[in-house]
């Protein structure tokens, strides 16, 4: 019986610590930027990975000023088909969850906010941030109203809000909001003050009271992949890759330029293939294009180069017109790089056009008599410079030769024996 019992308290005593052990844990995904297609999938892969790895609940750590809608309706879906609650915490202080980010938040199972925040501002409008024409807007703004106000409702926050967010941009702070969503200073505090709370209209049990809390922030892959989507960005990585492969045109084989150039031109397609895009922005930057290449080929005396590089600057201020505010592209600096470029690819075209059109700075009464060494593949090397040659003479690399004529870039030779 003794020995019974005491195997019954060392079990016990094994027992505390494995339950005391078994602490809640939450996975904080914070997220600092727009809302757009990379940090999109980046969000959802976290709270897929907060699901499959057994967390209490993910809390998304929101500070957006809004971004792509497309990218925003991908993360509300997420958040509402999880098998765990969703929190989603408007801080730090000075933080905001605005337009994109309100829908983010209202999909959250429960909704917080740090002291000093502000949510709101909803409204559609057009990308360079003037009002949609009266007929579209009537129908983008009920169709926004109807989508927020179902999710504030859903969730038991305040349906008239929501509808007012969307209607008249309306904002709440920390403190307006306190009635509808909780206040806490710090997430730890949050989750303390929330534990054992039932969510609507999932009826989640929260289980966050002294939670272990692991951060996750953006990698250096993801952020860079956002940055690629800068309408900035691209606008300098295009004219970038431009120069590059037009520098390479002019002077084969120097690669790195090419090399280059190539490099920036794909990385400015990749941007280009993920924000949305005017067509007539696109195809002025396409003829843009086209003009400077063609300048290449036809005496235009500037005009075809000037011409481009105008249509491909316009083409870049209109080319984001449908994206939202994030997303704009400044004229300034679009102007001040098709400059530079024009003026770069300018000086390169009428350097490549006077070597092209001068005459040989090496005549037949320069060169004849003159002593070389030959070369692979048909070369010989006459003072210093390599030329194409043709002698009735089988010769081998190393031999010396004389030249006896210059026809148009090809010297005749014969081998001088030793």
């Amino acid at each position: 019986m003794k020995l019974l019992l005491a195997l019954a308290f060392a079990a016990a005593a094994l027992a505390v610590p494995a339950h005391a052990s078994a602490a809640p844990r939450v996975l904080a995904i914070h997220f600092t930027s727009d809302v757009n297609p990379v940090t999109a999938d980046w969000v959802n892969s976290e709270l897929d990975h907060a699901q499959s790895n057994g967390y209490s609940a993910a809390v998304i750590v929101l500070d957006t000023p809004g971004g792509l809608e497309d990218s925003m309706r991908k993360i509300v879906q997420k958040e509402l088909s999880l098998k765990i609650p969703v929190l989603v915490y408007v801080a730090p202080a000075g933080a905001r969850a605005a337009s994109a980010g309100v829908w983010i938040s209202q999909a959250a199972d429960l909704l917080a906010m740090a002291p000093e925040t502000n949510i709101g501002s909803s409204t559609p409008i057009q990308g360079n941030g003037a009002n949609i024409g009266s007929d579209l807007r009537r129908k983008e703004i009920n169709d926004a109203a109807a989508s927020l106000r179902g999710l504030a409702k859903s969730h038991g926050r305040n349906e008239a809000w929501a509808d007012a967010a969307v209607r008249k941009a309306s904002n709440l702070t920390a403190a307006e909001a306190l009635r509808k969503n909780v206040i806490a200073p710090t997430l730890p505090a949050l989750l303390n003050k929330v534990d054992g709370r039932v969510t609507v209209p999932r009826h989640f049990t929260l289980d966050t009271k002294d939670a272990t809390i692991v951060n996750s922030s953006p990698g250096f892959f993801t952020r860079f992949l956002s940055t690629l989507i800068d309408p900035n960005i691209i606008s300098l990585l295009f004219l970038a890759g431009l120069a590059g492969l037009g520098f390479e045109l002019f002077h084969p084989g120097v690669v790195i330029p090419g090399a280059f150039g190539a490099i920036c031109m794909v990385c400015a397609l990749f941007g280009l293939s993920i924000l949305p895009v005017a067509w007539g922005g696109l195809a002025l930057v396409l003829l843009g294009a086209a003009l400077l290449v063609a300048d290449l080929h036809v005496t235009s005396h500037g005009a075809l180069t000037l011409s481009g590089l105008v249509a491909m600057a316009l083409g870049f201020i209109v080319l984001f017109h449908n994206a939202p505010a994030p997303y704009h592209v400044s004229s300034e600096l679009v102007v001040t790089a098709t400059v530079i470029i024009g003026t770069i690819w300018a000086f390169a075209i009428s350097k490549a056009l006077a070597i092209r059109h001068a005459p040989a700075a090496v005549g037949p009464e320069q060169i004849v008599g003159l002593e070389g060494i030959a070369r692979d593949d048909g070369y010989v090397l006459v003072q210093g410079e390599l030329w194409r040659a043709h002698s009735r003479d089988h010769l081998a690399p190393g031999e010396r030769v004389k030249v006896d004529a210059l026809d148009g870039l090809t010297l005749d030779v014969h081998r001088i024996d030793a």
